[in-house]
């Protein structure tokens, strides 16, 4: 049958109106835009206790590695993280030492997540110590922060080298100059041959060099250095961050390692400024050769931050 313009005309439009999907483009109104997804919550804290080496452990939970010594003769912690991490270290020492008081706590420098848990542990402890700076660069930190709260500072302070017997264990504490920050302390368990390096070891991921506070790459890499080359071969070494996944408790090679990543840094860096290149254009390198895998944190753990601060270092008038 021969259809004329008129009756296609009405033939298809009712043919639109029968079809399922004329709904769909005549009928359905426009659809509000999806809800915004929630922010991903923070991944709750997992409080790990663990042996490293004759009655000396370590503590994770959120913040610098927590150290310890456990014996009949006393009770040591290194560092405290923060407040609601020290109480749950706190609580875990507790059931560990029958609730015995702590003897010494010992901060290896001023940053918050190494010293926010003094509060916590100084009415269980008899002596609170730190390197001379470390006070004073605590309540500069805290009175350029708005409502921050006063810090809890050491009672007994060192220039260069603090030490003490513990029954049959000796506990020093050392200062090797500027590193980390201008006041980083080494923590050397001597008869354990285990040794807490603060945040002067970070492993397997970027670390934060604190330039306002006195830090130092050049100085870094000699403490790093000496170290590695002083202690025994099977010395433990407690890193204050490590790459997630990988552990705190770590040997001589991966000092060295760290030693390598800011030879790298300043080689990269010198030969960028030798070129005329800027700090933006040497901060913005995508990764560090021959450190590839290392792990950042935003904002303050980054190569960027890293590069950026070796610059300043290098063009130092």
């Amino acid at each position: 049958m021969k259809i004329d313009r008129r009756q296609f005309i009405v033939l298809s439009s009712g043919a639109l109106v029968a079809s399922p999907l004329a709904g769909t483009f005549a009928q359905t109104p426009a659809q509000p835009p999806a809800p915004a997804a929630a922010p991903t919550p923070p991944p709750p804290v997992v409080p790990t206790f663990a042996n490293v080496r004759r009655n000396v452990g370590t503590f994770t939970a959120r913040g610098g590695t927590i150290g310890w010594l456990i014996d009949k003769d006393a009770v040591i912690v290194v560092d405290t993280q923060f407040a609601d991490t020290a109480k749950m270290c706190l609580d875990g020492l507790k059931g560990k030492t029958n609730g015995r008081s702590i003897d010494v706590v010992l901060n290896t420098h001023h940053h918050a997540d190494h010293t926010s848990g003094n509060g916590i542990f100084r009415p269980e402890t008899k002596k609170l110590i730190a390197q001379t700076r470390v006070p004073e660069l605590q309540r500069t930190v805290a009175q350029s922060t708005p409502n921050a709260p006063a810090p809890v500072v050491a009672d007994t302070t060192f220039d260069k080298t603090w030490s003490q017997k513990f029954g049959d264990e000796t506990v020093t504490a050392s200062f090797n100059g500027p590193g980390h920050t201008g006041a980083d302390a080494i923590i050397h368990f001597e008869q354990a041959q285990v040794v807490h390096m603060g945040d002067l070891l970070f492993h397997e991921r970027h670390p934060r060099v604190d330039r306002p506070a006195g830090a130092s790459i050049q100085n870094w890499i000699k403490i790093l250095d000496k170290v590695a080359r002083e202690m025994p071969g099977d010395t433990i070494y407690i890193a204050g961050h490590s790459k997630e996944g990988l552990p705190v408790a770590v040997d001589r090679q991966a000092v060295v390692r760290f030693r390598d990543y800011f030879d790298a840094v300043l080689t990269l860096v010198n030969k960028a400024i030798a070129g005329g290149q800027t700090k933006d254009a040497i901060s913005a390198t995508a990764s560090l050769p021959g450190f590839e895998n290392y792990q950042s944190a935003p904002p303050a753990l980054t190569l960027a931050g890293v590069l950026g601060t070796a610059y300043d270092e290098l063009t130092a008038k």
